[in-house]
């Protein structure tokens, strides 16, 4: 299937283009102040290689897969619009007392731990634009209250006099009952129509999130409403420019949950975090097709440095509290960590902490990037570090197309670093490197072991662009490092492994098995009409996006727990209806199972009772993906591709070295490189030092490993 995914990131926005039995990789600059820029120069570079006008291309693409940091960089602008949430009467301050955590919530560690500095993050929406309407909706979706309406009207004319561009509706209960939700839309629609110059969108949070949670879904649906405009407008360029040169098929986005669905069936907040989480899922359909259970994922880029597990052959490992910037939200997303650890990540010396050398979480961005881009950048960035010790070539940076200015590098490092501690620029960049390196490490230990696991049994998959450069150093007690030919695009390549799935999920509480007497659920009219609705919503959105529902696979998901707990656990279902006490059993059983694997066999309940809390479904059409080709083992000898040697630093030296210099590309499967050494791609450099060596296998893989 010719296919194009796009993954754009803080730095460098990233293509995999399949045509016509090919594989190409891409990458060019991000474009901050017109995202549509960046994404059609990368195509045009990609239809390029081809010898191709864009125009040319696009006719013949069937799928384009987009990944996106829209949603968390407009956050960060607070470039939002004005809006007003409509909420019941009495709960007007829920989204501004918040939960306990509101107070750290999105917050690192170092800052949690400052708590004298701590306060509440500014809310989206303020007071003075916060009303309560009189209506009331029981825990049990019973009308106990009707809707004012006269009330409704005049506390909207009240809030577009004070400039509500956008109202978000979330009443007590409306997911269970929607009829007071949608007749509040209905008068804010007929008092400010459609067709209006003062038009005014309208976001129901029971129809962003039908789950149970009132400030985790009000304050999911006031991020929808709060990106919904800055994201139509970036997406609806770069639809317009598809159009325009040829392109006929959907345009397809990633999101959280590890789904895709068409970008006019998405909300916002859906997107947040798609670009890890399609590494995460590329990841884990490398690790079936090479036989590994367990991976750490990870992908250093210029802004961020993400890591995600694949564990026991699945990705599904989701937030129990996600938080998207300083907010929780009710929707569903997979779990990777991101941290401020990449290319162009800002080191600094803090003279408050004695002065501490800090690299991150600022970064230099690629406008205007690291000093050695020559592009008005003046701040000392890990890629200046690697370029002063040696370890990136000046004159092959994206295989030429870049030029760096090492003397830039030298003069931001010897300017912000090396004269404030009164050392060497060597050492400086040394200490950039061996820092960064630090915290990478850090995060991948953190997010193995506070999930229980033991290192040991992982291997470690090596993305992003800066990912190979630094492997070395943040692979830690890891054994195994494997690098990919797609290493430089790695959350691009994993969005086209990934199935066209949409996920549906909704709050009802029922009881599997009662406590005490441990007796079976025994009417399953619940759960089975629960399951049937999810289903006909899954399949009208795959008619939306012109699928054939007989392609179609169905996956059920519970949020489950014992009786006396709070936490919910969410457990694969083994079946999609229920027709018997077996089947019942079965579920219990799985849930136990996956239980007592993610927590203690010591800890699980069943004479506490088995509940249900949600129900979610995921509807999944495949597609065809990228494969492994295995290829014939040739010599051990790497002579083919050694192109030279230049001065690479190397701690263990404490000095520079002359090192060769090996071109990948022309490495083969059987070649092995014993460190130290410099491995060059057009979009990556690999760093392997002394202490190391570096080999192809029979899939072309690179592994790197002491």
């Amino acid at each position: 299937m010719n296919s194009i995914d796009i993954d754009v990131g803080g730095t460098f926005t990233d293509l995999v283009l399949n045509y016509n039995g090919k594989t190409l990789i891409k990458k060019v600059p991000t474009t901050p102040y017109d995202l549509s820029v960046c994404f059609s120069r990368v195509i045009e570079e990609g239809a390029g290689s081809l010898s191709m006008k864009i125009e040319e291309l696009l006719p013949g693409i069937e799928m384009i897969r987009y990944s996106t940091t829209i949603a968390m960089n407009r956050l960060i602008e607070k470039k939002g619009p004005r809006l007003a949430l409509i909420t019941t009467e009495g709960h007007e301050d829920v989204v501004l007392i918040g939960r306990g955590a509101q107070w750290i919530d999105g917050t690192r560690v170092a800052e949690r731990r400052n708590l004298a500095v701590q306060r509440k993050p500014d809310p989206l929406i303020p007071r003075d634009m916060i009303v309560g309407v009189k209506e009331r909706v029981d825990s049990r979706g019973r009308v106990i209250r009707p809707l004012d309406e006269d009330d409704v009207r005049k506390k909207v004319r009240h809030l577009v006099n004070r400039g509500a561009r956008g109202f978000v509706v979330s009443l007590l209960w409306g997911f269970l009952n929607p009829v007071h939700e949608k007749r509040v839309k209905e008068i804010i629609r007929d008092e400010y129509k459609e067709f209006h110059i003062g038009y005014l969108p309208v976001v129901l949070a029971g129809q962003v999130v039908g789950k149970l949670g009132e400030y985790e879904r009000s304050l999911a649906a006031i991020l929808d409403a709060y990106l919904q405009r800055s994201m139509q407008i970036e997406l609806s360029a770069m639809w317009d420019k598809l159009r325009e040169r040829g392109y006929k098929k959907p345009l397809l986005m990633i999101q959280s949950s590890g789904g895709i669905a068409e970008v006019f069936r998405t909300t916002a907040s859906r997107t947040f975090n798609s670009g890890p989480v399609s590494g995460l899922m590329g990841a884990h359909h490398v690790a079936k097709t090479l036989g590994y259970k367990n991976v750490v994922m990870t992908d250093m880029g210029g802004t961020s440095f993400d890591v995600g597990l694949v564990v026991e052959d699945s990705v599904r490992s989701y937030d129990f509290r996600p938080i998207i910037d300083k907010w929780m939200v009710g929707i569903t997303m997979i779990k990777t960590l991101s941290i401020g650890a990449g290319g162009g990540s800002i080191a600094s010396v803090n003279r408050l902490l004695k002065n501490q050398v800090q690299v991150g979480p600022k970064s230099a961005g690629s406008m205007p990037g690291p000093a050695c881009f020559s592009l008005g950048g003046t701040e000392a960035t890990v890629t200046d570090a690697d370029l002063v010790l040696g370890y990136l070539n000046p004159d092959f940076y994206f295989g030429g197309k870049m030029r760096l200015d090492k003397n830039r590098s030298i003069q931001a490092i010897r300017d912000k670093v090396a004269k404030p501690l009164g050392i060497s620029v060597e050492e400086s960049a040394e200490m950039i490197r061996k820092i960064v390196n630090g915290n990478m490490a850090s995060a991948i230990m953190k997010e193995v072991h506070l999930r229980g696991y033991s290192p040991e049994d992982f291997i470690l998959f090596v993305g992003g662009g800066a990912g190979p450069t630094h492997a070395e150093g943040f692979k830690a007690d890891i054994e195994k490092a494997v690098t990919f030919a797609f290493s430089p695009v790695f959350c691009a390549f994993g969005s086209s492994t990934m199935d066209i799935m949409h996920v549906h999920e909704v709050s009802k509480k029922l009881t599997l098995m009662e406590p005490v007497s441990q007796k079976l659920m025994e009417d399953y009219a619940a759960f089975n009409s629960s399951v049937a609705t999810l289903m006909e919503h899954a399949q009208r959105d795959l008619r939306g996006d012109g699928l054939d529902l007989a392609d179609a696979s169905y996956i059920l998901e519970l949020d489950m727990l014992y009786g006396g707990q709070f936490h919910v656990k969410r457990a694969l279902s083994p079946r999609l209806s229920i027709a018997s006490a077996a089947d019942v059993k079965a579920i219990c059983d799985a849930f136990e199972k996956e239980f007592s694997e993610a927590f203690s066999p010591f800890v699980v309940n069943p004479e506490g009772g088995v509940f249900i809390e949600s129900f979610i479904l995921k509807a999944v059409v495949p597609v065809r993906k990228i494969e492994l080709p295995t290829m014939k083992l040739e010599g051990a000898s790497a002579a083919a591709a050694r192109k030279g040697e230049r001065p690479v630093y190397w701690p263990s030296a404490k000095d520079f070295q002359s090192t060769p210099v090996y071109a990948n590309d022309l490495l083969r499967p059987g070649n092995v490189i014993e460190g130290p050494a410099v491995v060059e791609s057009e979009y990556t450099t690999l760093v392997v030092p002394p202490s190391m060596r570096f080999s192809i296998d029979e899939r072309g893989l690179g592994i790197l490993q002491a």
